[in-house]
């Protein structure tokens, strides 16, 4: 049997992911395109009980996968805001708005992958350096053709985060 490889396997060790962020939230990247063929990026984030992960925002260019390694991830799809344990999963189709971070009083630890891939390592190094002072939301907004991270507005969503905190 003659199989087309495009790409060579993408392999990534534990000792070798990168690891961005903190005690309260971190993300480690394992794959980003460039490494998978175009295929696939992914990468895997924590968060403490009730942290925010990431804003509002669609893709224009990928879906994205979110699988709950451990906790409980709160997530915005569409207009739907539910919660999902350990072991569940959801997939966000492209052009969908959609936001998460880990539910009210629960850690989380998710596996994200967007497929097609897109080369997204240098947007999350580009939020680190937001947290340090380095760049500005003017530089993450002048961003977002470039990761295909669109943000927009979803004040139900930020009205549940913030009744969550309470």
């Amino acid at each position: 049997m003659t199989t087309d490889i495009s790409a060579p396997a993408a392999i990534v060790l534990p000792e070798e992911a990168e690891v961005l962020g903190d005690d309260s939230s971190s993300i480690r990247l394992l794959t980003d395109a460039s490494a998978t063929g175009g295929a696939v990026s992914s990468l895997e984030v924590r968060m403490a009980a009730g942290v925010d992960g990431a804003s509002p925002h669609f893709h224009t260019r990928s879906s994205e996968l979110f699988y709950v390694i451990d906790g409980e991830l709160q997530v915005l799809a569409d207009d739907k805001i539910m919660t999902v344990g350990a072991g569940g999963s959801l997939v966000v189709p492209k052009r969908m708005i959609h936001a998460f971070g880990a539910a009210p009083g629960a850690p989380a630890r998710v596996l994200i992958a967007l497929t097609p891939g897109v080369e997204r390592f240098d947007y999350f190094r580009l939020l680190g350096r937001i947290r340090d002072g380095e760049a500005t939301a003017d530089d993450l907004m002048a961003s977002q053709d470039r990761f295909d991270n669109h943000f927009v507005g979803a004040p139900n969503w930020w009205a549940e985060r913030e009744a969550g905190r309470r």
